[in-house]
């Protein structure tokens, strides 16, 4: 867009009548206090406001002893299973776990080899994009972002759908398991056109194999030489079926409950959810993990001196430190208090692939962080529950060791997240029938109106 002398005034204008928009628009923070008014849809004790029921997935935080609620080692169930327990079934037997995951959440049982193979083949079957997509959507308009590339593509998707407003559930899991299938091709081709377009790199343009999982189809099509180790291939699949479902709660989840709810359509509801995860409070964070951890390497020149460790931490909560933000990233969790089961999985496959790697120097850094960050926290902050690792603490440590590129970090928990998305869309449709539509107070004040001249 060209930028002439009249579009740099009106900037100028713009910015001066921002400053009037925000005096004009702040509350008393003491307001809400005063109404009751559930900020982000929690209580004081950051315990989520219940606006829904659902059957897909459920986090335990806590147990009952006694009559009384006391904080526990957090658990995760899909559709009632526990998730150490899908987890440990499929590694031990040496089997790809996202498309068995897949099948869960969508049709609320364990498949047994005759339905896996169905599911299998009907995502092999969907893993292709219309005639020309990737040069006429995904090409023609790079970008370095690449959440907005994939919204954009899935918003573009409607018009290719023959049937694209039809919600009844047959055609909407039909476009659902179109989605969770080509959407490791959209991330990956996206990135492939950014990388050429914006950084003058090679293009590579690979076809997937319909016969592989969707963690093999990400490294096949990301890789030059489609070449990546088993044990490669089988942490990723690790990390999508962690990242896969977490509740109706989370922001995404919950957009798409509300979006869905309005009985707009599937690609709709879809990059809402997109959208929504692309905010930085909600994904992303194994990326500033990952830049965090990069400026630790830089000001603690020994990584097993664990004072110089506390005082790097001390100054990121004194602001003084990496972004200052005051935020120890991959720390805490809004719902888990003594540890996050999904860290727990993921940081034994991270422990396997350091040492594959030949990274476990790194891997014991990431470690003493995971430890000492909580008595740090403990020790600068009042806060009224405990602190643990998150998922996003060592993923993003994952994904580099497997040269994953940090654009595509947030994309890859798109990738396994919108197999719950299309579970909780699916769940609204079929017991919703109500448009979600909370309530705000209106604080203003009644004025009289003035004719423009005596304003």
């Amino acid at each position: 867009m060209p930028k002439d002398l009249a579009y740099y005034e009106t900037n100028k204008r713009i910015n001066k009548l921002s400053q009037k928009l925000v005096n004009n628009s702040v509350i008393d923070k003491e307001l809400y206090s005063k109404y009751d008014v559930k900020r982000g849809l929690r209580d004081i004790d950051g315990k989520g406001v219940l606006t829904g029921l659902t059957d897909i997935s459920e986090i335990q935080q806590n147990r009952i002893i006694d009559g009384k609620t006391v904080p526990a080692d957090g658990m995760l169930f899909y559709r009632g299973y526990n998730i150490n327990d899908i987890v440990n079934g499929f590694a031990t037997e040496e089997r790809f776990g996202f498309e068995e995951v897949v099948h869960l959440l969508l049709f609320g049982e364990m498949p047994n080899e005759k339905q896996l193979e169905e599911t299998k083949s009907i995502l092999g079957a969907y893993r292709t994009l219309p005639s020309n997509f990737v040069r006429d959507v995904i090409m023609k308009a790079p970008s370095a972002d690449m959440m907005n590339t994939l919204a954009r593509s899935v918003l573009t998707l409607y018009g290719y759908d023959s049937n694209p407003n039809d919600t009844s559930i047959s055609n909407v899991l039909r476009q659902c398991m179109q989605l969770i299938s080509v959407f490791p091709l959209l991330s990956v081709y996206g990135y492939q056109a950014y990388n050429h377009y914006l950084r003058n790199q090679s293009l590579f343009i690979h076809v997937p194999d319909p016969k592989k999982s969707t963690a093999e189809i990400v490294l096949e099509l990301l890789r030059p030489d489609q070449k990546y180790t088993d044990l490669e291939a089988r942490v990723l699949d690790m990390a999508l079926v962690l990242h896969a479902e977490h509740g109706g709660g989370n922001n995404s989840t919950f957009t798409t409950h509300v979006v869905t709810s309005s009985g707009t359509d599937t690609y709709s509801a879809i990059s809402a959810a997109l959208c929504s995860l692309k905010g930085p409070k909600h994904g992303g964070a194994n990326v500033r993990v990952s830049k965090m951890f990069e400026d630790l390497k830089i000001n603690v020149r020994d990584w097993e001196d664990e004072d110089a460790i506390r005082k790097y931490l001390t100054d990121i909560l004194d602001k003084k430190a990496f972004d200052r933000s005051g935020l120890i990233y991959g720390m805490g969790h809004a719902v888990y208090t003594i540890s996050d089961p999904r860290a727990r999985i993921l940081k034994n496959f991270t422990g396997k692939l350091a040492a594959a790697k030949g990274l476990e120097d790194e891997y014991e850094l990431y470690s003493r962080v995971e430890r000492l960050a909580p008595e740090v926290i403990g020790q600068k902050k009042h806060i009224y529950k405990g602190v643990s690792a998150n998922v996003d603490f060592y993923s993003g440590f994952i994904y580099s060791m497997l040269g994953l590129p940090t654009e595509l970090y947030t994309p890859l928990f798109a990738i396994a997240r919108i197999a719950g998305w299309s579970a909780h869309r699916m769940e609204e449709l079929i017991n919703g029938n109500k448009i979600i539509r909370p309530a705000y107070m209106s604080i203003s004040t009644h004025k009289d109106y003035k004719k423009l001249a005596d304003r």
